[in-house]
């Protein structure tokens, strides 16, 4: 809050000398007022008025850093608070009927405050609309944040699964081919045994890696379930689909991957498969890839998955 303050304290100290001079100025020129001709109604109507702006001249400066919104919020504010406390000083100083400029100073600073507390408010109307789409963005991206993958960088089941039915969307709105490729790593359940889970998780975020760079920038890779993977092509026919899942069970193939603790090269071998989206919804497509990747594996490893 102190800090704050500091930022604004020339506005605070503008505000005070103008109230000041305002009021010297009445003194100067007109007389206290007994005390039976104060009329408590006015005084706590228009000195309460002038007070509250203070409370929100107050709040705005305690809650806001300096810029353009906070300069016309206060300013505004500002204009109102003049002219209330020029109304209550007329509560206590009697003016000579020749002196008209305090009719000016009680009325002109009003509707100017006004206007610029408008224009204040609207632009800070602006600024949260900002803010708000800002934090539902991080919101979004948090939410799917917790969609990813724990030991890789990529999304999970889960947000496949979401993305697989954006896609199905924006395909059949553009009447746009859509394609799906798993990969599957042969053995890796026999790698876990012979080297250990960890060396496991190593060649999982290797692998990650190595699939990321045979990819296209549109395309978005996932990991399904420990050693499986799955690819969302889209605009992708089924043609097409093939050759890159050819491509990256090649690149496994060719993957020169040792481990960390005898720098034993490992040699890797997967299984692809592809379906491309017909009718399908997502839950329905995923499990003709299934199926495809099934009858794609020879049948010793299918028997052991």
């Amino acid at each position: 809050m102190t800090s704050l303050l500091k930022l604004h304290r020339l506005k605070l100290t503008a505000l005070f000398l103008a109230a000041n001079i305002g009021l010297l100025l009445h003194l100067a020129v007109g007389d206290l007022k007994a005390t039976s001709e104060w009329v408590w109604l006015d005084i706590l109507g228009e000195g309460g008025s002038a007070l509250l702006s203070l409370v929100w001249i107050g709040l705005v400066l305690k809650s806001r850093p300096a810029g353009r919104v906070t300069n016309l919020l206060v300013l505004g504010l500002a204009g109102v608070f003049f002219s209330w406390w020029i109304d209550s000083l007329d509560e206590f100083i009697r003016m000579p009927d020749t002196v008209h400029w305090d009719h000016w100073l009680e009325s002109v600073p009003m509707p100017i405050g006004l206007v610029l507390l408008t224009l204040g408010i609207y632009h800070w109307h602006r600024e949260q609309l900002a803010i708000s789409a800002q934090m539902e963005k991080r919101e979004r991206l948090f939410r799917e944040h917790r969609q990813f993958d724990k030991l890789t960088p990529l999304g999970d089941a889960d947000y496949l699964r979401r993305q697989l039915e954006l896609g199905l969307a924006e395909a059949a709105t553009n009447n746009q081919p859509l394609s799906l490729v798993i990969l599957d790593l042969d053995d890796f359940n026999g790698l876990n045994r012979r080297f250990g889970h960890g060396e496991g998780d190593h060649l999982l975020l290797a692998l990650t890696q190595l699939l990321l760079l045979n990819l296209r920038r549109q395309d978005l890779l996932c990991r399904l379930a420990g050693d499986r993977f799955v690819v969302l092509l889209p605009n992708t026919g089924e043609a097409q689909a093939r050759q890159l899942a050819e491509e990256l069970r090649e690149a496994v193939r060719h993957f020169a991957h040792k481990t960390r603790q005898h720098g034993e090269r490992l040699k890797l071998q997967a299984t692809v498969a592809v379906a491309m989206a017909l009718q399908d919804d997502a839950e329905s497509l995923l499990r003709r890839l299934n199926l495809a990747l099934a009858r794609a594996k020879p049948p010793r490893l299918a028997h052991s998955a």
